[in-house]
C-alpha cells in the first residue's frame, strides 16, 4: 500500500472541501465556479508540466476510460448543482456520499478488489457517522419539486461511483498527469455549453477567487484523488474520502459561526475512527514479510555489513 496515496485522499478531501467555502466567499454561480474549477484547474496542470518541462505528457492521447472519465466528472458535478436546486442540500449531499460505498461493493464484482469483512464495517461506520453528521434528516415530502431533485442526486452518485471506479480501471502505464489533465478538459468543454448563459460580469476582484478555485480544488482536489485511485483499492479510497464531509464541516464552523450539535460532533469522531483504522490496517498488511510471516528487522546487506 502507497503511504504517499493514503495522505494524497486526505489531501485530496481538505482541497475539495474548500469548494463551498469559495463559493460562499465570491459570491460567484455555482456554474462559474464548477467551470473554473475544471477549466483553471486544467490550465494549473498545463502551467506545471510546462515549468517542470514534462508538457510531453500530455502527447499521449488519453485512452476511453480517460475521456469516460472527464464525461462522468462533469455529469457528477452539474447533476449535483442541479440536485441542490430541487431538494434540499442535505439530501443532495447525503445522495452523493452514497457514491463511495457503491464504488467500493462495483470494485469488488467488476475489478475484482475483495470487499473483506473488515473493510465493509469501517465503510459503514463512516457512513453511520456522516449520517450522523447530517442528522439523520431526509426530507422526502413527495412533491413533484422533491422528486426531480432525488433523480438528479442519484444521477450524481451513478457518475461520481463511475469517476472512482474507471479511475481504477486506467492502465497505470498512462501518466497521472496525463489523466488529470484530459480528465479536467473534457468536462470544461461539456460544462461550458450549459454554463456560459449564467456567467455574471466579471471585475479584477473575481479573479484571485477564480484563479483559487482552480488551483486548490481544481488542480489540487483533483489530481490528488486520481494520483491516489491509481494505487489505492477502492475500498480504502472509499473509507477515507468521507474526511472531506468532515472538513466541510470544521470549515463551517470556523469561517461561517455554523454550531455543531453532540450528534454531529461524534459522527466526526466516527469518521475519523474508521479512516484512522483503515490506514493503519493497509499500512500494515502493506510491510514486507520473509517466509516465515516475520517482519524483516534488517536488510540482507546490514547484515552483511555486520
Amino acid at each position: 500500500m502507497d503511504k504517499i496515496a493514503l495522505c494524497c485522499v486526505v489531501i485530496s478531501a481538505l482541497c475539495n472541501a474548500t469548494i463551498g467555502v469559495f463559493s460562499k466567499l465570491s459570491g460567484l454561480s455555482p456554474e462559474l465556479i464548477t467551470i473554473s474549477r475544471l477549466f483553471i484547474g486544467a490550465l494549473f496542470v498545463l502551467f506545471f508540466l510546462f515549468f517542470s518541462r514534462k508538457t510531453f505528457l500530455l502527447c499521449r492521447w488519453p485512452t476511453m476510460p480517460v475521456l469516460s472519465n472527464g464525461i462522468l466528472l462533469s455529469g457528477f458535478m452539474f447533476f449535483y448543482v442541479e440536485a441542490m436546486n430541487y431538494t434540499t442540500m442535505a439530501n443532495a449531499i447525503m445522495l452523493v456520499y452514497m457514491a463511495p460505498v457503491a464504488a467500493a461493493i462495483l470494485a469488488h464484482f467488476f475489478l475484482k478488489e475483495s470487499l473483506t469483512w473488515t473493510s465493509g464495517a469501517l465503510i459503514c461506520l463512516a457512513l453511520l457517522g456522516f449520517a450522523m453528521m447530517m442528522e439523520f434528516k431526509l426530507d422526502f415530502d413527495g412533491q413533484s419539486q422533491e422528486i426531480i431533485g432525488i433523480g438528479y442526486g442519484l444521477l450524481a452518485l451513478l457518475c461520481y461511483s463511475g469517476f472512482m471506479i474507471l479511475n481504477r480501471a486506467i492502465k497505470p502505464q498512462l501518466p497521472v498527469y496525463t489523466r488529470t489533465f484530459w480528465q479536467l478538459m473534457v468536462g470544461a468543454f461539456l460544462l461550458l455549453p450549459v454554463s456560459i448563459s449564467s456567467f455574471p460580469e466579471l471585475t479584477v476582484l473575481h479573479i484571485p477567487w477564480l484563479l483559487g478555485v482552480g488551483l486548490i480544488p481544481g488542480f489540487l482536489g483533483i489530481f490528488t484523488a486520481v494520483f491516489a485511485l491509481s494505487r489505492l483499492p477502492a475500498t480504502t479510497f472509499a473509507t477515507l474520502s468521507y474526511f472531506e464531509a468532515v472538513v466541510v464541516l470544521f470549515l463551517g464552523w470556523l469561517l461561517f459561526d455554523e454550531t455543531l450539535s453532540g450528534l454531529q460532533i461524534a459522527g466526526c469522531l466516527f469518521i475519523i475512527s474508521s479512516g484512522l483504522i483503515k490506514t493503519l490496517i493497509s499500512v500494515k498488511t502493506s510491510m514486507p514479510v520473509n517466509n516465515d510471516g516475520v517482519l524483516p528487522l534488517q536488510s540482507e546487506t546490514s547484515e552483511n555489513a555486520l
